[in-house]
């Protein structure tokens, strides 16, 4: 069974799928009504209306209409585009078991508990007829697929069959007034429309189910006496034709399959059974752990199947209809009706080749899953899940393309899949040892691989490469060297398909596309939320593939969009061109025409080849706002600005562009405010003073325009926009202005008209007007405000501006590809004139006369001289040409170029920038500044997660491989970076690493002072030296192989240093407990130390347990004292006097958690022994070993790093990468 969706609900009594689209109604015993789309796995709507159980749905084949009848015996025809019950059918007395439409009439028939069966038009909203003679419940009744035939079962035993042709001739059309004077006669005296024709009798329990044979005089039944039955009929008479028995429980459905021989039965047993209508033998069992059957409903066009139990419901199919194929050069290879054929691209030939013999198996799904050709021998692999998975070779003979009935014997083999690998080598999975087996053609054992992962398929991935599915990843693997080439997470991975090239593969998951390189280096990952059937690639290596309802695309980067929508699924073998060419699930070869143009067109785009893109562009009828959005989303704004029509949408792709010309464009089409004043701020932004001058007049914003006039030192305007100010009587307008311009007798003006005459007086005052001041003294009187004494005065006067700007300069650059060469080259707007070359805008702008205030336009007119020069054909000097050689091109000066623009040179990369590229050392990307690439380095490779005790390191790499150099006072100084190795012959061109303060011969001088103080017993300075050189080593550098072996032996010469004096140190603090102290004393004695520091460490440790009497043990270590052979006579001899006194008494006082027998390491967290054998994890840095639960900590004994954390090893010097 293929179960494509299911779902958990209360028991589904009634379930109906939609002739056309992908929706499935379960009716619930909650009275709930579900819709839902079984192909996305989405409830679509809930229709809650009936009062109890829900036991009969059904949907109309051609109509938005579905029936429903319940356990209130009611009867509701609903619109599902409406959403609502349209009306409500009452009659029948008792629970409505089933409900159906009729195919062509507007007729619905329902069975009932009233031991009655009904007939209804749906239009006329009526009862037409009412079918009596069962004497207990009716538990289904059902319309014939094509005949005037209802068949019904009850719980009395027998299955009834109805003929309904009077009812049809009756209703449908009545011939002349004769026939409908007789049928009043009929209905007045009681005649009937619907007799009974056969009653099949048989079943010794009451019947559940009976339903009809799509094409043959058949019917099914399923009863209470666990039995399924079959019946024939003929015109006169039915009859049992056979029992099919197996099931344990009440049989609650049964029906024909459509297009199988089979018959598909469920039962209160808790299963689904398939049998085989023809040998009447079950074919196969489906069984739930809890939950019974109650019905099952079949699809009318297509091969699914809906079975609804007590908790939900399952949509699934028998048979897999997916044609095994296989593609070779021009030629694809496929099975289809037990037959191996070819079919050819180029002449779109057909030609069966051979049959596929079969033995008779009981079972289903025995169709080959995949197909494997060789070309060169003609052999042909299927693999299937026949026995548990097997496979068969056919060697095809070449004469047999011509004629296709070569009966030939297959060798055949167990193995879950088969596939060739070379010319005459085929690989086998054998899943019970997790081996490949390589045959040849003659079915011989050649060699055997164990393959890295537990693999449960294979796939062809190149000559002699095998590609290993394993359960959460795939793996590349090399028959040949028996290793692994490279390996991808990817989820349940079904197909994979490789490019015509070799060097790209995509693997199709159930609702995912994964893309990587033949290395499986990954590229990019789609999701779908509709299943991935199939794909392949094109020529220009993007791949095609197919969902259930569309043909998609994806690119190189991982975009994707749709080419077409599909009406049945379908499987892309081939793509030449604009020919999708597909296998549909009856086998048959079908070329689908797509429009490509819209992914090659994305495709150029992401791969810069601007000149094809501008091609399409040109020639395309590229559009929408999907395409609008890509470009926008891409960065491409500016050739999204030709697709547009709009000129709001223009405006706003033009501003993100930049294209401030466009802009303007757009703007005085629109010619709203708010584009105006959005269109002045980015002119503002790019210092186009001239439109952000119109924009400003535009919008009539004059303080904005005054401001603007100020900062770009246009006087001239300033004082027309005091006179403007003037006019319109804005006073506070005026007296900026005034301001703005130094111009004094005008703010005092001002003042006075405004009657602040106190205001004028002081203005005038300070600013040496004495004549004005001494008439607005007399005319203020005695109110003449008191200048304040001693202060001196400053005046509000703006500097003059020493030129008068007009557009910001501007680097020259060349014009993008699009720019230039998609502008209309028709006539120049009048603003382009304006914006010529020769027009200073800052300049031509001329507001108009004062007296009638219109603003003026951008394109101003020239000045009077210079139109008079352009047209003055007189005078000028008179030059003669020149007799230039035919070849020699004058060179044009860029029409935008400006004499006085200086070109700034290009900046050149970072000297930083290039360090942290050509490098994978931490150490190097610190120095150059780069810490977080430098963290994650580290990270990946060390698996260091707490960066605190490195900060001071990084900063100190990062100032210390970096000069500075004072400039001028006012700019800041220059860092100069300084490279290892430099000197005065290196070239200037090529940059060396950078020079680092921490190296090797440091980490010595600190070991040694570590071993000193750990000698003077100076446990913390120790313990600070040997974690200094633990959180130095990350960000050392050295040269060759050698030295690297040195760090790393200096990281488990620090680890163990740091471990053990952690031990000592936490020894110290336990006053209060003896045993622990000891304990603590003896691990000390199993770190790796220097000789005369575990002679310390076992003196200790010795000392320790003889004060606290454990004599046993003192005894062990003063053994392993003398094995040292202490140069110190003092230690030897104490060591020789415990010997004595522990041979006396050799036992120990407390019994403590340290068995010297048993080797261990010392947990780095807790302290405690790990004794061989016990589970562990470890630091991925120093290696200290620690107890499972210290999973995902920091490591205490470095602490830098996580416990048990992947990492790929410390990288220390460019000789392990190289």
């Amino acid at each position: 069974m293929l179960t494509k969706f299911e779902t958990k609900s209360n028991r589904v009594k009634g379930l109906s799928f939609h002739s056309k689209r992908p929706w499935i109604l379960a009716s619930l015993h909650s009275g709930v009504i579900q819709l839902w789309d079984y192909r996305m796995g989405t409830l679509i709507d809930r229709f809650d209306e009936h009062d109890g159980p829900v036991r009969g749905v059904h949907f109309h084949k051609s109509q938005p209409l579905f029936v429903s009848g319940g356990d209130d015996y009611k009867i509701k025809v609903w619109n599902y585009k409406l959403h609502r019950c349209l009306f409500t059918l009452l009659g029948h007395l008792d629970y409505i078991r089933t409900v159906q439409f009729h195919h062509e009439y507007p007729w619905i028939v329902s069975a009932s508990d009233d031991q009655t069966i009904r007939i209804w038009n749906w239009q006329s909203r009526n009862c037409i007829s009412v079918l009596t003679g069962h004497n207990h419940y009716v538990m289904c009744a059902t319309f014939h697929p094509k005949e005037d035939l209802v068949v019904s079962a009850s719980l009395d035993q027998t299955v009834r069959v109805w003929d309904i042709g009077a009812l049809r001739k009756k209703t449908v059309s009545p011939a002349d007034d004769i026939l409908r004077l007789s049928q009043m006669n009929t209905d007045f005296f009681g005649g009937v429309d619907a007799v009974v024709k056969y009653v099949l009798e048989g079943h010794d329990r009451g019947v559940n189910w009976a339903s009809f044979h799509p094409t043959l005089p058949l019917i099914v039944s399923g009863a209470d006496d666990r039995q399924v039955k079959i019946w024939r009929m003929n015109d006169t008479k039915a009859w049992e034709v056979d029992t099919l028995r197996g099931h344990m429980n009440n049989v609650s459905c049964v029906l024909f399959h459509a297009r199988q021989d089979i018959i598909v039965s469920n039962s209160e047993d808790k299963s689904i059974r398939v049998w085989d209508a023809t040998k009447r033998t079950g074919l196969q069992t489906f069984r739930r752990e809890h939950d019974r059957f109650w019905i099952l409903s079949a699809h009318p066009e297509m091969n699914l199947l809906a079975a609804g139990h007590d908790s939900g419901m399952i949509v699934f199919k028998l048979e897999r209809e997916r044609p095994a194929f296989s593609i070779s050069g021009d030629s694809v290879f496929y099975v289809k009706d037990r037959f191996l054929r070819v079919f050819e691209y180029s002449t779109q030939r057909d030609t069966q080749l051979i049959p596929i013999r079969r033995p008779g198996s009981n079972g289903l799904n025995q169709a080959p899953r995949t197909l494997s050709y060789s070309p060169t021998e003609n052999a042909v692999l299927l693999c299937s899940d026949m026995d548990g998975g097997s496979y068969e070779l056919y060697v095809v003979p070449r004469e047999s393309y011509s004629r296709g009935d070569t009966v030939q014997e297959a060798r055949r083999g167990a193995g879950g899949s088969a596939v060739f690998i070379a010319r005459n080598r085929f690989a086998v999975l054998d899943k019970s040892s997790n081996e490949v087996v390589v045959k040849n053609l003659s079915n011989e054992i050649v060699r055997k691989s164990v393959l890295p992962v537990a693999t449960d398929a294979i796939f062809y991935a190149g000559t002699g490469n095998l590609l290993c599915r394993a359960e959460d990843k795939v793996v590349i693997f090399d028959l040949q060297q028996r290793s692994e080439v490279g390996h991808l997470q990817a989820s349940f991975v079904r197909y994979v398909v490789w490019s015509q090239d070799m060097e790209s593969v995509a693997l199709l998951s159930k609702h995912s596309i994964v893309i990587a390189d033949k290395k499986l280096v990954h590229r990019c990952t789609l999701h779908e939320t509709i299943r991935v059937k199939s794909g392949a690639w094109d020529d220009n290596g993007v791949f095609i593939y197919t969902t259930l309802t569309h043909i998609k695309y994806c690119l190189p980067n991982g975009d994707s969009g749709i080419i077409k929508t599909l009406d049945v699924p379908v499987y892309v073998t081939k793509i030449y061109g604009n020919t999708i060419f597909c296998l549909d699930r009856e086998g048959k070869n079908c070329p689908i025409i797509i429009d490509s143009t819209e992914y090659i067109f994305k495709l150029q785009l992401l791969r810069k080849r601007y000149d094809q893109v501008m091609n399409m562009i040109r020639h395309s009828e590229l559009c929408g706002q999907a395409m609008i959005a890509y470009l926008q989303q891409k960065g491409f704004p500016q050739v999204a600005l030709y697709f547009v029509k709009d000129e709001r949408t223009r405006f706003n792709l033009a501003l993100e562009s930049g294209n401030i010309e466009k802009a303007l464009e757009s703007a005085k089409k629109i010619d709203e405010k708010d584009h105006w004043y959005r269109l002045g701020v980015e002119a503002l932004r790019q210092g186009n003073a001239g439109i952000v001058e119109y924009a400003y007049q535009k919008t009539k914003n004059f303080e904005r325009l005054s401001f603007h006039y100020l900062i770009t030192g246009n006087l001239d305007k300033l004082s027309k926009m005091m006179k403007i100010a003037e006019v319109k009587n804005d006073v506070m307008g005026q007296f900026h202005d005034a301001l703005y311009l130094g111009d004094v007798r005008e703010r005092v003006k001002i003042l006075e008209n405004a009657g602040h005459l106190p205001l004028a007086y002081v203005t005038a005052s300070l600013h040496g007007l004495h004549d004005i001041a001494e008439r607005l003294s007399a005319e203020l009187g005695d109110n003449v405000p008191s200048l304040p004494e001693g202060r001196k005065a400053s005046l509000l006067i703006p500097p003059s501006p020493v030129l008068s700007a007009g557009d910001w300069p501007l680097l020259m650059v060349s014009r993008g590809i699009f720019e230039g060469s998609l502008d209309d080259t028709g006539v120049k707007e009048d603003y382009e004139e304006a914006a010529d070359a020769d027009a200073d805008w800052g300049e031509d702008l001329d507001i108009g006369e004062v007296d009638n205030l219109q603003n003026g336009d951008i394109s101003a007119i020239l000045d009077d001289d210079d139109v008079n020069n352009e047209n003055d054909e007189e005078g000028g000097w008179d030059l003669e040409d020149l007799d230039l050689p035919p070849d020699a091109e004058t060179p044009k000066a860029a029409s935008n170029a400006r004499s006085s623009v200086f070109v700034c040179p290009t900046p050149g990369m970072p000297v930083s920038q290039i360090w942290a590229q050509r490098s994978s050392l931490a150490a190097e990307h610190a120095a150059a500044g780069n810490f977080d690439t430098a963290m994650r380095l580290l990270s990946r490779q060390i698996g260091i997660c707490n960066f605190l005790p490195l900060r001071s390191q990084f900063i100190d790499l990062h100032l210390g491989s970096h000069s500075y150099l004072r400039a001028f006072i006012s700019s800041p100084v220059i860092a100069v970076a300084v490279e290892r190795g430099w000197n005065e012959s290196s070239s200037p061109n090529v940059r060396g690493p950078p020079s680092l303060i921490f190296n090797f011969s440091q980490l010595d001088e600190k070991t040694r002072a570590g071993y000193k103080a750990t000698t003077a017993g100076k446990i913390s300075e120790a313990l600070r030296h040997f974690l200094a050189i633990l959180h130095t080593i990350p960000l050392i550098v050295v040269e060759t192989r050698r030295e690297v072996d040195e760090v790393k032996e200096l990281v488990v010469i620090a680890k163990e240093y740091v471990l053990g004096l952690k031990m000592e140190l936490k020894r110290r603090e336990l006053k209060d407990n003896p045993v622990r102290q000891q304990e603590l004393a003896a691990y000390f004695t199993h770190c790796n130390l220097q000789l005369p520091h575990t002679r310390i460490a076992l003196m200790n440790a010795m000392t320790v347990c003889y004060n606290a009497q454990n004599l046993s043990t003192a005894a062990n270590f003063a053994r392993r004292l003398l094995e040292t052979n202490p140069s110190n006579e003092n230690q030897a001899k104490k060591a020789r006097q415990v010997l004595q006194a522990a041979e006396r008494s050799m036992k120990d006082a407390t019994e403590l958690n340290y068995d010297f027998r048993n080797p261990f390491v010392v947990c780095g967290a807790t302290y405690v022994p790990i004794y061989r054998g016990q589970r562990d994890v470890s630091c991925p840095y120093c290696g200290t070993h620690f107890v499972p639960e210290q999973q995902g900590q920091v490591c205490s004994v470095c602490d830098l790093a996580t416990v048990g954390a992947d990492a790929s090893g410390l990288l220390c010097s460019p000789s392990q990468i190289r």
